[in-house]
């Protein structure tokens, strides 16, 4: 897999995917462990991953596999209601609370995240610079005041902002993920509110595509935010908005500063009539 181009995370799921077949069924024997997969309490999903990975695994052995049939079942992602995001990063200890807002703010992907560099951020625009994941394309984001600071707040110990320099990536934020998952279980018994715990670091992903095409209707905007290259992984967010349940703002601009202001406010240009100039932005 590395001589094939693979990504380090990638073939690190993979062994660890075979290793776990192994603990069950002789992976050399490929009946076995088509008879294990067909008894194993596992998502569809789950299955057809592993039958790509143990495909690979046999060619490279030069075993003959016939692999069983399993499809994916597309699911809709879990959607929390801001007010709980809130709750769960403020529960969080100084770096988590960064990463989450860091997540909930931009939409990148936590790989993505993990690896920023303190370089990445301007500080003097709000921006942050992203390396993408996943052949992704790069973008530059923008960050709130609130963010920055959080950012800036953080020790600095080397070239990047969320982990050691010498330390390994992937094994550090797995230690990481850990941890958020103990205070997430805390946080949502302290609170008794048992949703906390359905949100992960990719829910984060998709609350900001989610809760940005809501605001722009505008499916091309969401797309270049997650760095998409294929606009069909995008569209799923389409069907995460209920239209119906729209309330607006409205507001007048009667002068040039107003109006401008307005604009800034993310406030929508609707209409001008005697010398006014009506705006409205979703609730």
């Amino acid at each position: 897999m590395q001589k094939e181009g693979y990504r380090a995370s990638t073939i690190e799921s993979a062994i660890s995917s075979l290793k776990s077949v192994s603990r069950r069924a002789n992976l050399l024997d490929p009946e076995q462990v088509k008879s294990y997969l067909g008894r194993a309490n596992l998502a569809e999903g789950r299955k057809e991953a592993l039958t790509v990975r143990l495909a690979r695994f046999y060619k490279y052995q030069g075993v003959t596999w016939s692999p069983p049939r399993y499809k994916r079942i597309e699911k809709l992602p879990f959607i929390p209601l801001e007010s709980e995001v809130d709750q769960l990063i403020s529960g969080m200890g100084k770096k988590q609370a960064c990463f989450l807002r860091l997540l909930k703010e931009t939409g990148m992907r936590p790989g993505e995240a993990w690896q920023l560099q303190w370089k990445d951020v301007d500080t003097e625009r709000g921006f942050v610079n992203v390396t993408p994941e996943k052949n992704s394309s790069p973008r530059q984001l923008k960050l709130s005041n609130q963010n920055i600071a959080m950012i800036n707040s953080l020790p600095r110990f080397g070239t990047y902002i969320f982990h050691k320099p010498n330390a390994d990536q992937l094994t550090s934020l797995r230690y990481f993920r850990r941890v958020f998952i103990r205070r997430r279980k805390r946080l949502a018994a302290k609170l008794q509110n048992p949703r906390l715990e359905q949100i992960a670091f990719k829910t984060l992903r998709h609350f900001k595509a989610t809760t940005e095409y809501h605001k722009t209707k505008d499916i091309l905007h969401v797309m270049q935010l997650l760095g998409h290259k294929n606009i069909r992984n995008t569209l799923v967010y389409t069907h995460l908005v209920n239209w119906e349940s729209d309330e607006f703002v409205s507001k007048v601009g009667a002068s040039q500063k107003e109006i401008t202001e307005l604009i800034k406010s993310g406030f929508d240009f609707i209409l001008q009539k005697d010398g006014l100039a009506y705006f409205r932005k979703r609730k």
